[in-house]
């Protein structure tokens, strides 16, 4: 579980998309459910990236041993990349085999071209041909190599995030959350442990129920809330504030208002966060003054 941040990014990006093409409520929220459905098969497609490297890698010595001239590379090679500890639980995980059983799709092809391409890529590296000449087998070496190979090569690699995009449309906004959740994966991997249960946006009743009774009050309060921020905007009119702004600041004023259990300061970050990802480069600066004024105006802790 990542906790609620990505729930609220995945309200802002709905009320978003609504004001520009409004749908009725209860389209509007299905959309939602399935887009956020859709960012578990996006997890799940990129842990099978990271095993299928340990595939192609596999398949690489063999080819290697069947060579009729052999060199010594090709009789002894260099097993440490195919038994690293992190790869062999991600492959062992039996929540991913049988999601990935039940989705074919998710699996990928030994001589897809982005495949190959990354492979080759992160063989020729430094960080690769170092890690290849450490001796011995070491859980939290394997673990560091691990997340930082997916972070240079598929978290931050942008042919991979258009080859996503491609494939399905909404990866695309949601990229950082699935990479959010494949790192928190590898860093939650213990060596006595079986690597069991993955992670889900939605985990229960109550994080769906957040979900739908948020947007749902974002949505009716859309009018109160913007009165309530033209009320504090200073030397600036409201139709000068950007819709993105002004969903994020209905998010959140909704959330306070709705919300009482969870500590304004605790709402107040959460969407400053959520500017940094989808606003300008200074909206969380405005979005955070606003708030705090707000908050302090309903002597809200």
């Amino acid at each position: 579980m990542l906790g609620r941040r990505q729930i609220r990014e995945k309200i802002v990006q709905t009320v978003y998309s609504y004001y520009q093409n409004p749908v009725k409520f209860d389209v509007l929220e299905k959309n939602m459910f399935t887009s956020i459905e859709k960012i578990y098969y996006l997890y799940i497609y990129q842990l099978n990236f990271l095993v299928a490297l340990k595939e192609l890698a596999e398949h690489q010595i063999e080819i290697g041993k069947n060579k009729y001239i052999k060199t010594d590379a090709n009789t002894n090679p260099n097993q440490k990349f195919i038994n690293n500890k992190i790869l062999i639980k991600l492959e062992e995980n039996p929540e991913r085999l049988f999601f990935t059983g039940q989705h074919k799709e998710l699996k990928w092809d030994m001589h897809d071209d982005l495949l190959v391409k990354t492979f080759q890529r992160i063989t020729a590296g430094k960080r690769y041909q170092d890690f290849m000449k450490e001796d011995g087998y070491s859980f939290e070496d394997d673990q560091k190599f691990i997340g930082k190979l997916f972070l240079r090569y598929i978290a931050e690699n942008d042919d991979f995030h258009d080859y996503l995009g491609d494939k399905e449309l909404s990866w695309y906004d949601d990229i950082h959350i699935a990479n959010s959740m494949v790192q928190k994966t590898i860093g939650f991997l213990k060596e006595d442990e079986e690597s069991r249960t993955l992670i889900k946006m939605i985990k229960d009743e109550d994080d769906k129920d957040f979900a739908g009774k948020l947007l749902r009050d974002t949505l009716n309060s859309w009018e109160a809330n913007e009165k309530k921020l033209g009320e504090r905007l200073e030397n600036w009119d409201l139709e000068r504030v950007s819709l993105m702004d002004k969903v994020i600041l209905s998010a959140a004023i909704t959330e306070i208002d709705n919300f009482p259990f969870t500590p304004s300061r605790v709402i107040i970050n959460e969407y400053i966060e959520i500017a940094k990802v989808f606003a300008t480069d200074r909206s969380n600066i405005f979005i955070n003054g606003i708030l705090d004024k707000y908050c302090k105006d309903l002597n809200r802790i």
